[in-house]
């Protein structure tokens, strides 16, 4: 089972798109409301929320998703039961909350959606909210016998071992061979070896580290061999140029300026610093 949740401000919106019956909607968990439509279980949580005027995103959502296998097998009553212990695990007790399981696809799913703020008025601290959710998820797939993240995640690498494998013969190929002096030019290389590098970007537009499509497989960087996460091939490739001007903090990839985080910066500093180092030794 995997989870996922944010903290958003279109309570309407979610509580509409739960409640669609198109998607085949069922409402399997249901706490501290009385409404029946998504209008009236948006003022319900109107009413508590009025109590924070300082909280703009003062609705917590989340999706849980059990594996196709195990959603197929899960009657009503286990899919509130999964709704009801994350909750608990999320210390997300006694607060308005609802639950809609979704059947419109084979992969069963549930949406949750609850009231950010108690009913003292205080707002729920939301910090590393998506990664306490699929730990959250996890905790209560292990408890109830169902898959995890993890485990899914093992069967996929597993069964794609040989594509891993021809990616990270070819990126060291490039790095070690062709040694890129640039970002753009790694990128190039890549490309000429039949492999998409795709930025990964955040909100921030900051880099996070890089996707690789090859063969119709697109997988993260770590997916592939530890090697192969951002900052370790930033780091190369700063042992062959200077990928940072003038202490700058950002890079330009397909015509595009990124930020990078600092742990990527000092990294590459720290580096771009040892190679002017060694040609001043004449190493």
């Amino acid at each position: 089972m995997i989870g996922k949740g944010k903290s958003i401000s279109h309570t309407s919106a979610s509580m509409a798109y739960g409640w669609n019956q198109e998607k085949s909607a069922i409402v399997v968990l249901k706490e501290y409301l009385a409404g029946n439509t998504p209008e009236e279980l948006t003022r319900e949580f109107q009413i508590i929320q009025d109590m924070n005027e300082n909280c703009k995103k003062n609705t917590l959502s989340f999706v849980l998703s059990p594996t196709i296998e195990d959603g197929k097998k899960l009657k009503k009553k286990e899919l509130g039961d999964i709704a009801t212990k994350f909750l608990a695990r999320m210390n997300l007790n006694n607060r308005q909350a609802i639950a809609f399981v979704h059947k419109d696809k084979a992969h069963t799913h549930i949406h949750l959606y609850v009231n950010r703020i108690d009913f003292k008025g205080k707002a729920y601290l939301d910090g590393f909210i998506g990664k306490r959710s699929i730990e959250a998820a996890r905790q209560v797939a292990l408890e109830m016998n169902l898959k995890t993240a993890q485990e899914i995640q093992v069967k996929k690498l597993n069964s794609l071992k040989q594509i891993r494998r021809e990616i990270h013969n070819l990126n060291e190929q490039v790095l070690r061979k062709n040694s890129p002096k640039t970002l753009n030019d790694y990128i190039k290389k890549m490309k000429l070896k039949g492999i998409d590098v795709i930025p990964s970007i955040n909100k921030a537009n900051k880099l996070q580290g890089f996707r690789f499509k090859y063969k119709n497989i697109s997988l993260k960087g770590s997916e592939i061999h530890r090697s192969m996460s951002g900052g370790k091939i930033t780091n190369t490739i700063a042992e062959n140029g200077h990928i940072l001007q003038n202490g700058s903090k950002t890079i330009i990839i397909s015509n595009k300026v990124v930020e990078i985080g600092a742990k990527f910066a000092t990294n590459i500093k720290q580096q771009s610093n040892q190679q002017s180092a060694n040609k001043g030794l004449n190493i």
